[in-house]
């Protein structure tokens, strides 16, 4: 009796240790999933609620965004450089998480299939700050999507960089687990969908209407037609800087935008919800 409890002991310690120095095994399992998962809905600047990736997935989420900074070779998520954590790496915050889940849920990150989007916001030494993140992504490839300039490998979650774009650099990374987020003037340029699977914009540059009363015909004539362009390319479409209220959430949501951006993660919920009729 005394032998098989300790040979059950060392085969609990080995697993804890194996556990240890695997991806994704910091907080040793995997909640509850949410009720209802939200495929538009995207968590910007996620890295600011008080538990980053984790309120997004609670909430059904299925695209966050985290600004990154290459600060002594680490990838430190924050929005401004003076408020870099050395704790608060986007491997610790995102990539083992989502890691976690992945290999718990068979392969997808939430237990129902759902394609999930990670942007990754470039804030610094574009080139550079790239490299080492393909570096880290190499370690998580059998969770990634996968792009060549003409063809697409869906996987779990897929990576997209926006800020500032080494574009050449990423174009030339092989194999390429990142795609590049575009701006609106790039719907007329020569990358197709397999390089650059998103465009994103900041509303205000481009839209007047803040969100009270109806949407002005010609601006809405623009938001469709931009959407129309975009998706004809294969490409989807979100926006910054919108205003956070029900309007605004409900307007892009019918014109077809396919994140909705929000900062107000339990908002744009209650919008959604009510879209879908529940």
């Amino acid at each position: 009796m005394r032998n098989t409890i300790l040979a059950a002991a060392f085969l609990l310690l080995v697993s804890a240790v194996a556990m240890q120095g695997s991806p994704g095994a910091e907080s040793g399992r995997v909640p509850p999933g949410p009720a209802v998962i939200q495929p538009r809905a995207h968590s910007h600047n996620d890295y600011e609620h008080a538990r980053p990736l984790l309120d997004a997935l609670a909430r059904g989420f299925c695209s966050v965004e985290a600004d990154i900074w290459l600060v002594d070779g680490a990838l430190l998520v924050a929005h401004d450089r003076s408020s870099v954590d050395p704790g608060r790496t986007l491997d610790r915050l995102y990539l083992r998480p989502l890691w976690e889940r992945f290999q718990a849920n068979g392969g997808h990150i939430y237990a129902e299939p759902a394609a999930f989007t990670l942007l990754i916001d470039i804030k610094n030494t574009g080139a550079d700050t790239f490299r080492v993140l393909d570096r880290q992504l190499a370690a998580y490839a059998p969770m990634l999507t996968t792009f060549t300039n003409d063809a697409t490998t869906p996987g779990a979650v897929t990576v997209i960089i926006s800020g500032d774009r080494a574009t050449d650099v990423i174009l030339a990374s092989s194999p390429r687990r990142a795609g590049i987020d575009g701006r609106l003037p790039d719907l007329d340029g020569t990358l197709n969908r397999h390089q650059m699977p998103l465009v994103s914009d900041n509303w205000i540059l481009h839209f007047g209407w803040k969100g009270p009363g109806a949407m002005p015909a010609d601006e809405a004539a623009k938001l469709a037609a931009i959407v129309a362009k975009a998706h004809a390319r294969g490409m989807r479409v979100r926006f910054w800087s919108i205003p956070q209220t029900e309007a605004v959430w409900s307007r892009l949501y019918d014109a077809g935008v396919d994140l909705l951006n929000a900062d107000d993660l339990d908002g744009l919920v209650r919008v959604l919800l009510k879209k879908s009729g529940r």
